[in-house]
């Protein structure tokens, strides 16, 4: 039975079972030829005559490769996916289906295919390393010997491990502009300070001499091009003949159209052989080699990836290539290149201040944080500049000198600490591996606290047939008016976009107020000198109660030790939830009207109560809210009923609400958005333009795009913050926005001078606010349209406005009739009138309403003369007086 055999020593036992022991006799190999055909070598097997039966050990099989796979009464051996045998259960056990047990005679010299110390054990042991290891091994007697079938190919690595054939390099263009590579390369992760988030490279094939462009979408390359086109062909006197490029969508057409029309042969990649055009991806990984150690030795944020991505190419121009005998310069300029000027990028630059300043100014340097090595800048400044280029070791030494002599605990404001922060986490993982991993540890925490204490959930066995929602950590830093922290701030959102309608939710409407109530509350609070303050309820959400069972996944960090396999079946609402804006606002609403509230007709979420000893308003804005009364006592009242009846942060006299700061004068409120607008400046890199008085320029004509759009992405989104920024407390940019939000689906170049020319007027007016002052109360409505069918709109805000009013408790009744200005003889005839004609039968309807409205003694309407009409601008470009006389008239003008 023993292939090979020796004898025990005595003394050697066996521990069975049921305690008792039994004699080892002896030990040796056995080899066993399964019924499929293979043979398994067993080695170290123990002779025990008193058990009856033979016994292979599977977890020894397991550990030395072979897998047992158990189904139902019958079992199989397999070893790297191959099976070895297989078996079945009999008297509770299962037996092996061997055919015979090899000989000692018929095994010698044979080779088993599975003997455990073969050559493809090996092999697979060390990780499928090449035979030839293996046979180093065996030399050097680290491994038994074994015979290595040195023709045998494992499967397994000819599938991991299996490589293209090698490109052969081809012969190079002997003429410049003969061939051109280029290649568009994605930097989106992080933005330049100009906006751009790539980079297209045009390198020629002759001399390497390569040229990069960045770029704020990939759109952009082909005017990149042409530009490229323009010059090279100038300078050089001759014509591109062929471009290489891979097949991106920046390479089809138009670009593709236009190299046919200018007779330049577009060559283009095979899908999936990047090798093809393997000089600009070349070039393209060197250049951001070469970029990263850039930003890393200096320190300067990423942001300044697109001055280290041309620093680097016009350093890399310079420098010799292989199979070059002269650089890229040289062949491409005709003479040799200069490296005297050359500064360490990133370096101290302390640039004396010219001699005009010098009279306004002390006669100091002044400090540029980084050098960048931009030819010409060069060029101009380096007799009266100074760099200070130690490299990143060397500066560390005199580190606490400079330190000392910049100050910067004075020269950093919030807005520079502010970013200079990484991203917001996206996933538990990344906030508790990040630098502010304790600061997020603690809004975690906070989160979950907040939960239990409201028992938001009950850990329990999911029901068969349900399916638990997942959900998703949300960070996010809560910022100051100023742009500093105010604190860092973690919720637990379910993912209720996976739950079903009539199943697991049914109403989901929950009103928000709008912004003109905030205004109009704030302009109340002027006239009459209340005070405002502000609360913020914790967790809102998790107030509102569950009429449907939901079910959630535990959340991760979270998990109760023994209950792995539980759930959460929510009792109380939670963010994320369809119904949970829903299920809050129906227990705020109880909770104010027991106490005594009334809702208001006009807007569900501003409520009003009014007693003897005064009256209170509140405005609720999902879970923020503004709260005004006629004296302390009865704000310091609501606040502790507010108080018993949910968890409440007091923040005082109000602040900031929705973005807007508020800022309380001698004679008023101002509501303003600085800093909102700053960093709608800086996150499209318009923050360094230069500013303008007008947010659009009177003699400008736009007109569809018939082109390919650019950048239509980014511009929708500056679309969207200047709407947000213009109904808040920016009226003034009201006529630009909406003009420009016309051609939102396929912007073109005219589309983008006119929106960045109302950033810029922005700029010009960055601390713009809203004034509201105690003037006596008496109610115009300046800021209406000019046009009859504009009074239909202007007479609905206008019964609106009045009907908000009639509920305010301060207010004298009753509420005398809204004016409305309008700057047209024929309109102003024409809505007095009961006549019609043929001519104006089209408007019937809007002239009942605005009849209606007159003789209801809701609206006045009385003529303005246009140049006195405030609402000019919000209809057609003006000149710079007119629209700062007009901002003016709106309450609109700096902060004092």
């Amino acid at each position: 039975m023993f292939s090979t055999y020796q004898s025990v020593g005595y003394g050697e036992q066996l521990f069975m079972g049921n305690s008792s022991t039994s004699k080892v006799e002896g030990k040796g190999k056995v080899v066993l030829k399964m019924s499929s055909g293979k043979e398994l070598t067993l080695n170290d097997v123990l002779h025990v005559p008193d058990i009856r039966k033979n016994l292979v050990s599977g977890s020894l099989l397991s550990k030395n490769g072979f897998q047992l796979v158990f189904e139902s009464d019958k079992f199989l051996l397999t070893k790297n996916g191959m099976l070895v045998g297989k078996g079945y259960l009999s008297d509770e056990l299962f037996k092996m289906n061997v055919m015979t047990i090899v000989p000692i005679n018929e095994n010698k010299n044979k080779s088993s295919a599975y003997l455990l110390e073969s050559s493809n054990v090996w092999h697979g042991r060390l990780g499928h390393v090449n035979f030839g290891t293996l046979h180093r091994l065996v030399n050097l007697n680290l491994l038994p010997k074994f015979q290595i079938d040195t023709n045998h190919k494992c499967e397994t690595c000819v599938e991991a491990k299996l490589t293209r054939t090698s490109f052969h390099s081809i012969e190079r263009s002997s003429d410049p502009l003969e061939l051109i590579h280029s290649d568009v390369c994605d930097l989106k992760f992080v933005q330049t300070r100009g906006g751009r988030k790539y980079f297209v490279t045009f390198i020629d094939d002759c001399t390497r001499y390569c040229y990069v462009y960045l770029l704020r979408s990939k759109n952009e390359a082909l005017e990149s091009f042409i530009h490229y086109k323009k010059e090279v062909e100038n300078q050089l006197n001759k014509k591109i003949k062929v471009l290489r490029s891979d097949r991106g969508g920046e390479y089809e057409s138009p670009f593709g159209e236009f190299c046919s029309q200018h007779g330049i042969v577009h060559q283009t990649t095979a899908p999936y052989s990047p090798q093809q055009n393997g000089v600009a991806e070349r070039k393209n990984r060197t250049l951001k080699e070469m970029m990263n150690a850039m930003l890393i030795s200096s320190g300067l944020p990423q942001n300044l990836w697109g001055e280290a991505i041309l620093s680097a190419n016009y350093i890399l121009n310079k420098l010799p290539q292989k199979k070059l005998d002269k650089t890229p310069y040289e062949l491409w300029k005709g003479r040799t290149p200069s490296y005297q000027f050359l500064k360490v990028w990133g370096c101290l630059a302390k640039v004396a201040v010219p001699i005009p300043k010098k009279e306004i100014f002390p006669c100091k340097p002044t400090q540029e944080t980084n050098s960048l090595n931009s030819l010409k800048r060069n060029l101009e400044s380096t007799s009266s500049t100074s760099h200070d280029q130690e490299l990143m070791e060397e500066r560390n030494e005199v580190e606490p000198r400079r330190s000392k002599r910049t100050k910067t605990s004075k020269t950093f404001g919030p807005d520079f600490l502010t970013f200079m922060l990484e991203d917001e986490p996206q996933s538990f993982k990344e906030a508790m591996s990040m630098p502010e991993a304790p600061l997020w540890k603690e809004a975690v925490n906070s989160e979950i606290e907040s939960i239990l204490q409201n028992h938001t959930w009950e850990l329990v066995d999911l029901p068969p047939g349900c399916k638990p929602l997942g959900y998703k950590w949300i960070f996010k830093r809560k910022m100051k008016a100023d742009g500093s922290i105010d604190k860092y701030k973690a919720r637990l959102v379910v993912k209720g976009y996976k739950q079903k309608e009539g199943v697991d939710y049914f109403d989901t409407y929950s009103p928000v107020t709008r912004i003109t109530s905030i205004r109009m509350l704030i302009a109340i609070a002027a006239l009459y000198n209340l005070e405002i303050h502000q609360m913020d309820v914790k967790t809102a959400f998790l107030n509102g109660e569950l009429d449907e069972e939901i079910y959630m996944e535990q959340p991760e960090g979270f998990i109760v030790p023994g209950k792995e396999k539980k759930v959460c079946r929510l009792v109380k609402s939670l963010y994320g939830l369809k119904q949970a804006p829903k299920q809050w606002h129906e227990k705020f609403d109880n909770a104010m009207m027991s106490n005594g509230f009334r809702i208001n007709e006009c807007d569900k979420c501003v409520y009003i109560k009014n007693t003897t000893s005064g009256y209170v308003i509140v405005c609720l804005y999902v879970d923020d809210m503004l709260i005004m009364g006629s004296n302390n006592d009865i704000i310091k009242a609501t606040k502790r009923m507010l108080n018993s009846k949910f968890d409440m942060k007091d923040l005082g006299v109000a602040d900031v609400i929705l973005g807007i700061k508020i800022t309380r004068t001698s004679d008023g409120l101002v509501l303003s958005q600085t800093h909102y607008i700053k960093k709608v400046l800086e996150k499209f890199g318009r923050y360094d333009d230069s500013p303008v008085k007008t947010p659009i320029d009177v003699n400008l004509h736009l007109t569809k795009n018939k082109g390919n759009g650019i950048s239509q992405l980014e511009y929708s989104q500056i679309i969207g913050s200047l709407m947000y920024i213009m109904n808040c407390t920016r009226p003034d940019i009201a006529y630009s926005v909406s003009k420009l939000s016309r051609y939102t689906s396929n912007p073109g170049e005219d589309h983008w001078k006119a929106i960045v020319r109302v950033l810029r007027y922005l700029k010009y007016t960055l601390n713009y606010g809203v004034h509201y002052t105690r003037y006596p109360a008496v109610l115009e409505g300046s800021t209406m349209e000019s046009e009859f069918i504009a009074l239909d709109k202007a007479g609905e805000e206008a019964e609106w406005l009045r009907h908000f009013l009639e509920d305010m408790p301060m207010w004298t009744k009753p509420v005398p009739p809204i004016c409305i200005h309008c700057d047209s003889q024929s309109a102003i005839g024409r809505a007095q009138s009961y006549m019609y004609n043929g001519k104006s039968r089209h408007i019937r309807r809007r002239h009942n309403t605005v009849r209606q409205l007159l003789s209801n003694g809701i609206i006045s309407i009385d003529y303005i003369k246009s140049k006195d009409n405030i609402a000019d601008p919000l209809t057609k470009g003006l000149s710079g007086e007119r629209v700062n006389c007009s901002s003016r008239g709106m309450g609109l003008k700096p902060i004092i």
